[in-house]
């Protein structure tokens, strides 16, 4: 399922995102929440990069920050456009990003909320391609009608309101808004997490077809890692803030190199009642990304804890080719994966 390219269509590089902890009647700032902290990666033209971890851990604001739908605090966002030149996102004002919006769309979690229940299909497929000055409704109504066959469903439905459809029916009428401008990059949060598990696999595999037909890049934002390793070509696993590995799909599921990574992976439920799964519950507390703790954040609920983790950050590094995690103890621990 690997694809190569010759090179990134995306490379974050150093990327933070701190909102400001702010009290008193005087507002005053007198801490940061590191929402996202001093992140890395890349997403290679036509691949899928998942995006991991626990609900709070950042992933959510990653992606937004990517799409300048906030503003990031620090660090670089480095896209390759249809053109061929190369912009940092992070550096652009609201007028030099609206030529490049119709080359990253998203696709929200929430099916309900997310589309307009006072406009119709027709409206709300075809807003994106009226802002980007499709004035003429007939020519609207042909790429409307277009786009819904292509998310199966029928174009005499473009009349009609969200309401009149399921979950299932309006995430695809989101995934073709998302495909309306015709975007390299579509991030994708979490957008099976809200629908039935049959509805689930309908949906991945729309995704995937579209990737094929329409050569489509993919960040893919979800905490359930059955669902990242069907769809996936790499994965990233975030944790309080901070990516702690990085590796293909393949190698992660089959020899994490992160303690975090194995937890998530042991607790994924397998399809066999003859396989127990045991006691993975983790130890203490997630850490709070507006005190973490100092070293690795994730050293209070390791089992693999040294004092070397309370006090020293690791590195964030190549253990073997592609394969990359933020431990200590990553080229001696032998975690469990999955077969």
């Amino acid at each position: 399922m690997m694809k190569t390219a010759a090179q990134p269509l995306l490379e974050v590089k150093d990327l933070r995102k701190f909102f400001p902890i702010r009290k008193g009647f005087l507002r005053k700032t007198v801490g940061y929440v590191r929402a996202v902290d001093d992140i890395n990666f890349f997403i290679n033209e036509g691949e899928t990069l998942g995006l991991v971890g626990e609900s709070g851990c950042g992933k959510t604001t990653a992606s937004r920050c990517i799409l300048r739908a906030l503003s990031p605090t620090s660090g670089q966002m480095l896209f390759r456009t249809a053109s061929g030149d190369v912009v940092d996102l992070a550096q652009l004002n609201r007028e030099q990003l609206k030529p490049l919006r119709a080359q990253m769309q998203m696709i929200f979690q929430d099916p309900y909320g997310s589309l307009n229940p006072r406009m119709t299909l027709f409206d709300i497929v075809g807003e994106p391609l009226l802002i980007a000055g499709m004035r003429n409704r007939r020519r609207r109504e042909e790429r409307v009608a277009e786009l819904l066959r292509l998310v199966g469903l029928r174009p005499e439905f473009m009349q009609r309101f969200p309401h009149a459809f399921s979950g299932g029916q309006r995430q695809r009428i989101g995934i073709a808004r998302a495909l309306a401008l015709n975007p390299r990059l579509v991030v994708a949060d979490e957008p099976v997490s809200a629908l039935d598990v049959s509805v689930q696999a309908q949906t991945l595999n729309l995704l995937l077809d579209l990737q094929k037909r329409l050569n489509l890049t993919y960040l893919f934002v979800s905490h359930n890692l059955s669902v990242v390793r069907h769809l996936c070509d790499r994965v990233t696993v975030m944790y309080v803030g901070k990516i702690v590995e990085t590796a293909t799909s393949q190698e992660m599921f089959a020899r994490p190199r992160h303690p975090y990574t194995a937890a998530l992976l042991a607790a994924l439920p397998v399809a066999d009642p003859r396989i127990k799964t045991g006691n993975v519950e983790l130890p203490g507390e997630v850490a709070s990304p507006a005190c973490p703790p100092s070293g690795c954040y994730f050293h209070p609920r390791c089992t693999y804890c040294i004092d070397r983790c309370k006090t020293e950050a690791p590195a964030y590094r190549e253990i073997t080719p592609g394969h990359y995690a933020a431990c200590h103890r990553a080229d001696e621990l032998n975690l469990a994966g999955m077969a």
